[in-house]
């Protein structure tokens, strides 16, 4: 029932969906987007609220609801704002001027959120933003403006590992590019986590995930999304594991603990 449904998060026994609500396609009148609240026991919807143009990721931080919006079928009118919702209330207490085509948000151990743009694939570059609370208010604000591109991140610890797969509409290339940032500095501190030559044999990057305890990187391979995709595992000094066939168009992973 949730209708053109994006991504989700969960938090006590609730996971928060977002939504671009109206249908499939570019339109400048396309319908602002929502966040929709499911109690997880009942898989009922409990709550709605209205947020940007087509919201896409979401994380939730001190009883806040932050939400990157894209404004994507509106192009070339992007939204450039991330939503701040109350979860107490499920109401949107303010927008916060990010960056256009927002898509990604993540948020560190210092309480910063790091918030990917995906830009307008011609004059304005794909960007990543930090946002941080400003001290006199105690609101969200963007902090910095770094000169990176990105279509994936995963932080482990102080770092923050991303890849970009920029498509240009002047060149109808991809540019694919790698990297870790610091998260405390803020600093790229290298600009590729693949240290053997084999980012070669990985078309089109389609996931990432970092194994928290063993500090393994996965990234996965779509190919041409068509047919089947690649994982592949790196390991802390960037040479590569193992690399495993997939299904179409890997994109998502989680790591299940079995206990000894």
């Amino acid at each position: 029932d949730i209708p053109n449904c994006r991504y989700i998060a969960f938090d006590k026994g609730y996971a928060y969906v977002s939504a671009y609500v109206g249908p499939v396609g570019i339109d400048p009148n396309a319908q602002l987007g929502a966040v929709f609240q499911v109690d997880t026991a009942t898989l009922e919807i409990t709550a709605e609220v209205t947020v940007g143009y087509q919201p896409d990721e979401l994380v939730i931080q001190d009883g806040l609801i932050y939400v990157a919006n894209s404004g994507g079928y509106r192009k070339p009118n992007y939204d450039n704002t991330v939503s701040v919702i109350d979860i107490e209330t499920m109401t949107q207490i303010r927008k916060i001027p990010v960056g256009i085509n927002l898509h990604r948000i993540r948020a560190d151990k210092y309480g910063k959120l790091w918030v990917s743009s995906r830009g307008d694939y011609e004059k304005i570059p794909s960007r990543l933003f930090v946002l941080e609370k400003d001290k006199r208010t105690n609101r969200m604000e963007v902090r910095d403006t770094l000169n990176v591109s990105c279509s994936e991140m995963d932080i482990c610890g102080d770092s923050l590992y991303l890849y970009s797969v920029e498509w240009s509409n002047i060149s109808q290339e991809n540019n694919v590019t790698y990297g870790i940032i610091d998260v405390r500095t803020g600093e790229l501190i290298s600009n590729s986590f693949i240290k053997d030559g084999t980012e070669t044999d990985i078309e089109i990057p389609y996931g990432l995930k970092v194994n928290p305890e063993t500090g393994d990187v996965y990234v996965t391979d779509a190919k041409n999304y068509v047919s089947s995709g690649n994982l592949h595992c790196y390991g802390r000094d960037g040479i590569r594991k193992w690399s495993v066939r997939t299904g179409d168009i890997p994109a998502h992973m989680a790591f299940l603990y079995k206990n000894k």
